[in-house]
């Protein structure tokens, strides 16, 4: 296991997507984690396309697309993400069809990523969310090259919604083998401790999303 003592707070704050994704999330929350985010030195933050537009200056502002299911048409994908950016979002974290994965069909999901990054453009970037934890081994590999294959910039572990669980360190080594430093990792779902965040990087994760930013930040040497 990696130490959290080999890496600074600042290193690992300028890793992190601090992340609102929850239902019931208002807009004074949101106003509540801009604060935090500028507080903790972070990257990023991550919100809901509904709780668009923000005022973040000096901060990355990223939004999920078929979020958190995969499930929408990836039409409807594409013309979410397009008005999240359209809205100031500068990174959009999509979600995969798992199921089609799941089957086998990687024509549907290199489809699917395809659609996002055309209604997008180059005016963003693009992390594709794979649910690792739901899939075989044989699928992580497959659907990261065809993320890669489809123009995205990251493979993501996971949402944290789904039952199958969050980020790994086996799954963020086999994605960071798979993509070999051409794409992002971005490992999320169940972080909550610098250790747990120190083993991800250690295994290839080059961002994480954060809920428990400060708890897991204050694991870290200044």
């Amino acid at each position: 296991m990696a130490s959290s003592a080999s890496l600074t707070r600042a290193e690992v704050a300028a890793m992190i997507d601090h992340t609102l994704l929850a239902p019931g999330a208002t807009p004074d929350d949101v106003a509540a984690l801009i604060y935090e985010a500028r507080e903790l030195g972070v990257l990023a933050i991550c919100v809901s396309p509904s709780m668009l537009p923000v005022r973040a200056q000096g901060l990355v502002v990223a939004t999920v697309a078929g979020f958190p299911s995969g499930k929408h048409h990836s039409l409807v994908k594409g013309a979410e993400a397009r008005l999240a950016v359209d809205q100031g979002a500068t990174e959009v974290d999509m979600v995969i069809d798992v199921g089609a994965a799941l089957a086998g069909d990687y024509n549907a999901v290199l489809s699917d990523i395809v659609t996002v990054r055309e209604a997008i453009g180059d005016r963003a970037v693009l992390k594709v969310i794979i649910e690792a934890a739901a899939l075989p081994d044989a699928a992580i590999v497959e659907v990261c090259r065809v993320a890669e294959r489809a123009g995205a910039n990251f493979v993501k572990t996971s949402t944290g919604f789904h039952p199958a669980g969050g980020a790994s360190v086996h799954a963020v080594e086999l994605m960071a083998a798979t993509v070999g430093g051409r794409l992002g990792v971005k490992a999320s779902g169940g972080i909550r401790t610098a250790e747990a965040a120190a083993d991800l990087i250690a295994a290839g994760a080059t961002r994480l999303g954060l809920s428990k930013s400060r708890e897991v930040l204050d694991g870290f040497p200044a």
